[in-house]
């Protein structure tokens, strides 16, 4: 959008230089105009929930509990309907959204935990690292999960300021789960969780009573930083703990959902964007800013109570069923995003990045990247349409399934569920089962929960996409069917 304005050249050149002479100017105007800076960009922040499902904010069907300010974001903003992750798993999804990759191409898999010798390489450049090039201030308050070593960790990644977790935070001793076992036992299990500014740890071990206070702190850093940055321009990351297990939240909200711990835990995370929204109208800078609210999978659903709800959606986290990688996703631009509309066109976090770099005016990574320009789709252009022919739905390294237009497909795979089953209370899990589904197309357009089958009814668009994961097979690989990628490069290691 804010791109440099080139003027014409060849006989548009002369062609204005005759009307600039007309005018009494020369071509020395003409040079100013060519010279002259682009527009302000736009501040930049991204919000990212932790396993928040895709019903579980107001506009997108939550009962039971208030979330007034993302209520509020979605009547100023823009809902994306079709939004997806990468993968339905914590490092995998986060590697999406700041490289633009799809995290296979990348090397980060899974969850990345205390054990881990490897993280983000060097040479990925990261959304920070895309803004550092335009002069923008970068934070990030929250979870990393991109690697713990030093190496890894924001700072050697574009990022100025640090504060947060470096992983998930039940990857600690203190899981309801192991809490009759002895603290030595417990520890042979994970190690101590620690708390990380900067480049230090700043609290080694890592209490409850610590974790009812990371949604607060997050929140206060986040407000604090744009108060300091107000007058340049900002890229600011806040990827919650939250809602992922185990659940904490403060006295402020403790109680106060009628709804469980889940509820008071939502309506403190609705609190939290409210306070960061508050801080861009209060420095007039909320028509200076875009700011993006997502997840990074859907429920976990094995947690029963402790989960939320991925509505309409099949099956939860773990899963490249709609409920594990499609988002509740809200992009808020006021006076630039056109208010309480919808995009109901596939989109994904890898579009971020070459969107940002395309509203910044900065330079896109030497290095192939899986992203493209969704902002057509930003800006409610009516005719916008996706630029992807179809996205590619990897778990671990196993192609399982894409999405083409309204179509969905799925290649035979094995994937966990709860069946139905209710999961567990209190934060203790029930046990998954394992199931199977074969090749399968869906038009998700009218069966939103993936139920119906219409592969045998429509074989020629299962060939189509199959074509189509065939050629990605041979740039990124697939498990499944044995097939090395070309275009796979290695994360970092010690």
């Amino acid at each position: 959008m804010h791109r440099k304005l080139l003027l014409p050249i060849g006989h548009g050149r002369v062609i204005l230089l005759v009307l600039l002479s007309l005018l009494g100017m020369g071509s020395d105007t003409l040079l100013e105009a060519q010279q002259s800076p682009r527009p302000s960009s736009p501040n930049i922040v991204v919000i990212f929930m932790d396993d928040m499902a895709y019903a579980d904010i107001g506009p997108f069907g939550a009962k039971g509990y208030p979330t007034p300010n993302l209520d509020r974001m979605a009547k100023e903003g823009r809902l994306f309907t079709d939004f997806y992750v990468t993968q339905a798993v914590c490092s995998a999804s986060r590697a999406g959204l700041l490289t633009g990759c799809y995290n296979v191409r990348i090397g980060i898999l899974g969850a990345l935990g205390p054990g881990a010798k490897h993280g983000i390489h060097q040479d990925e450049v990261t959304l920070a690292e895309i803004c550092k090039q335009q002069g923008y201030a970068t934070a990030i308050f929250g979870k990393w999960h991109l690697g713990h070593h030093e190496p890894f960790l924001p700072l050697q990644h574009g990022f100025d300021h640090y504060y947060g977790l470096p992983y998930s935070n039940d990857m600690w001793p203190y899981h309801p789960g192991v809490r009759h076992l002895s603290v030595e036992e417990r520890l042979k299990r994970w190690p101590h969780l620690p708390l990380i500014e900067q480049n230090k740890i700043i609290r080694p071990e890592v209490t409850p009573e610590d974790q009812e206070q990371l949604t607060t702190q997050y929140t206060e850093r986040a407000v604090a930083f744009i108060e300091a940055n107000k007058h340049q321009p900002f890229f600011l990351y806040v990827p919650h703990s939250m809602v992922h297990v185990p659940l904490y939240v403060s006295d402020k909200f403790k109680g106060k959902s009628g709804s469980g711990l889940f509820g008071d835990v939502m309506m403190e995370v609705d609190w939290s964007v409210g306070e960061i929204l508050e801080a861009l109208r209060r420095n007039r800078l909320d028509q200076k800013t875009l700011v993006l609210f997502t997840s990074d999978n859907g429920p976990w659903l094995s947690y029963g109570d402790h989960a939320g709800s991925a509505g309409p959606l099949r099956e939860g986290k773990g899963t490249m069923f709609d409920g594990g990688c499609r988002e509740p996703t809200i992009a808020w631009w006021p006076g630039t995003i056109p208010a309480d509309t919808r995009c109901e066109q596939p989109a994904m976090t890898i579009d971020l990045l070459p969107t940002i770099a395309h509203l910044i005016g900065a330079d896109l990574p030497e290095h192939p990247i899986d992203g493209k320009n969704i902002a057509p789709l930003l800006m409610g252009d009516p005719d916008a349409k996706s630029p992807h022919e179809a996205y590619f739905m990897y778990y671990g390294r196993e192609l399982q399934a894409m999405r083409m237009g309204p179509w969905k497909l799925h290649f035979p795979h094995g994937y966990r569920t709860m069946a139905g089953r209710p999961g567990g209370t209190q934060g203790i899990p029930s046990e998954y089962e394992q199931s199977r589904i074969d090749l399968s197309l869906f038009n998700l357009e009218k069966d939103i929960g993936e139920t119906i089958d219409l592969s045998k009814q429509h074989p020629e668009i299962v060939r189509k996409m199959q074509g189509l994961a065939d050629a990605m097979r041979q740039d990124l690989g697939d498990s499944l069917t044995q097939v090395i990628g070309k275009g796979n490069r290695e994360p970092g290691r010690l």
